[in-house]
């Protein structure tokens, strides 16, 4: 599903020392501190970023990404052809390959996950897009699937769905109902799920049998922490060992700290304001109270005008962020789009005052256009201080706002029914910016019952929708990137939300208890990418490190660059069926 961000997913270790060392009789523990709630440890509900991230470590794709410079590589599948018409598709699962109870993934595990999303709707709740051009999926035998789609997918080898045990989950029941915490849980990833007491931690065990050697880390636990000040603050005092979307202040705060390193990257998420174009179902029923003024484009337009993104990114991310845009960031250079000359939407007060007189959003007595609640999530600093600005700057054009900041459930809660007038919001962008796209498309609403669907902000066009259509099945990469490009113009013009800014990476690490990590890319990149596992997998204990080289310990090279330790940070927005609340995926 998406991966909205609202939260922060920071490394940290609080459960005393953090000394990363095994011996005969402690093992080597990495601790990770988590500012969100896990909404589901079930994949196929799972939205929140925090949940996403454990069931990457759980659970491995059809093929991944490696974690130098991306391409697609191994993961489930070893192999991988297309037929001419690029509407057949055979993998190979090859022999060998364990979960993590010693039974043997073959084809029929990923037939079974991807059938079971076609077939059951609320299967489909985290990352159905990736299937609705499904046709069919049959397992061949032990080794071979086939996967048949409805029209050329160029996203094939980008299906972020986690692959499950078929003799577990065909087992399971209702898939709404399954929780999949009965431990330890059956997976095929780098890490298994231990132990799970919500609110308090998440225990996992590195997966001895993992076909690609075991994790240099024995176990990796998730302690939840209030607030990302105290997780920072740990790391300053050695009980951390890696935290991740630090606000700059709490970076900054970083600078010089003895056997603290930090690490600023352009980043891979951007941060949003929903403006409620209208809540409806993907039958067109309407939902949520979001106020109807704000159905008007040219309401939505001014709205965004008033907003000065440069004084923001100025002000409220003290420079660590680049200006908002498109809906993929400039680390992704192929995919990014900026509007040009003519078409930027520069702050003009004025135009956008005048704007909204033109729209019929007359002042009243007290000189009051619009009341609207802005919904933020409580303790990010983000939401915090972006509300001061925008109450301020809004209030230029006659709108007042109520900020309401709450907890990431009812954040959560709120945006999924549409109750909502404005919203913080965010996304984690993936390599394929596919995924991101599709959260857009009239089909992502939810059901009737408010089942299923990926929306972001109740956007539905007919023009994004055919655009969307037309890249998903074009493999000429240039004519591909054209109409990536055309989707994104075309939902800055229809403001179902402003894209504020693309905020820098801030992370920072012990590197007095963690020897190295890998950035994804390798230059100039990540600690903690979304796009696999590699960090956590990989990350290295600095007393390992220092031993002889003639060490016992594997060391694991995935495109010619060391695996690291990874910090999640953001969320994936979720809820029952949306990922609103938090950093989406």
């Amino acid at each position: 599903m998406r991966v909205k961000w609202c939260a922060l997913f920071a490394a940290a270790t609080v459960l005393g020392s953090a000394t990363p060392v095994a011996t005969a009789q402690q093992p080597a523990i990495l601790k990770v501190a988590i500012v969100q709630q896990i909404d589901s440890l079930n994949p196929f509900l799972a939205v929140f970023q925090s949940s996403t991230e454990i069931n990457r470590l759980m659970y491995d794709y059809l093929t991944a990404y490696a974690a130098d410079d991306q391409r697609v590589t191994e993961a489930i599948a070893n192999r991988w052809e297309t037929s001419p018409d690029r509407l057949t598709w055979t993998f190979t699962v090859p022999q060998g390959k364990k979960w993590s109870d010693g039974q043997p993934i073959t084809a029929h595990d990923v037939a079974f996950t991807y059938n079971l999303m076609l077939t059951d709707e609320v299967a489909r709740t985290a990352n159905g897009s990736f299937v609705t051009n499904f046709e069919s999926v049959t397992a061949t035998d032990d080794r071979t699937v086939v996967i048949k789609t409805k029209a050329p997918q160029v996203t094939m080898l980008a299906l972020d769905v986690p692959i499950v045990p078929r003799h577990v989950w065909e087992k399971a029941g209702s898939i709404k109902d399954y929780t999949n915490d009965r431990t330890p849980v059956v997976g095929s990833g780098p890490f298994v799920l231990t132990e799970h007491v919500p609110g308090q931690f998440i225990k996992l065990k590195a997966n001895k049998d993992y076909w690609r050697g075991a994790a240099k880390y024995d176990e990796l636990h998730f302690v939840y922490f209030q607030n990302s000040d105290a997780a920072v603050q740990a790391l300053g005092k050695g009980e951390v060992d890696l935290v991740n979307r630090m606000a700059p202040a709490q970076f900054e705060s970083l600078a010089g700290r003895a056997g603290v390193t930090r690490n600023k990257a352009q980043g891979r998420r951007f941060t949003e304001l929903l403006i409620n174009p209208g809540a409806a179902t993907r039958t067109g029923e309407p939902i949520g109270d979001g106020n109807p003024a704000l159905r008007d484009v040219r309401v939505r337009r001014a709205i965004a005008q008033a907003v000065d993104l440069d004084a923001l990114v100025a002000r409220v991310n003290l420079g660590y962020a680049e200006r908002g845009a498109g809906l993929v960031p400039p680390v992704f250079t192929k995919w990014h789009w900026q509007p040009g000359e003519q078409d930027t939407r520069r702050y003009d007060p004025a135009a956008a005052n005048a704007a909204l007189d033109a729209a019929g959003v007359a002042r009243d007595a007290g000189g009051t256009r619009l009341s609207l609640r802005l919904l933020g999530r409580a303790g990010r600093a983000y939401d915090e201080q972006a509300s001061e600005y925008l109450k301020k700057s809004l209030g230029e054009v006659g709108i007042t706002l109520d900020v309401r900041l709450v907890s990431d459930n009812q954040l959560n809660e709120a945006t999924t029914v549409g109750s909502y007038d404005l919203a913080f919001s965010g996304w984690a962008t993936n390599v394929d910016p596919d995924f991101v796209l599709s959260l857009h498309t009239c089909a992502q609403r939810p059901g009737a019952d408010g089942k299923g669907g990926t929306t972001d902000a109740y956007f539905c066009d007919e023009t994004y929708d055919r655009l969307y259509a037309r890249q998903l099945s074009e493999f000429d990469e240039a004519k591909r990137i054209e109409l990536v490009k055309q989707l994104q113009a075309r939902f800055y013009d229809q403001v179902p939300a402003v894209v504020l800014a693309y905020d820098n990476a801030l992370e920072a690490y012990r590197s007095d208890h963690v020897a190295r990590f890998t950035t994804q890319p390798a230059q100039g990149g990540v600690i903690m990418a979304q796009n696999g596992m590699w960090g956590y997998y990989g990350a290295e204990p600095a007393q390992f490190s220092a031993r002889a080289a003639g060490s016992r310990w594997p060391v694991f090279a995935i495109g010619g660059g060391l695996l690291v330790v990874l910090l999640v940070a953001g969320l994936l927005v979720a809820g029952r069926r949306r990922a609103t609340a938090g950093e989406r995926e």
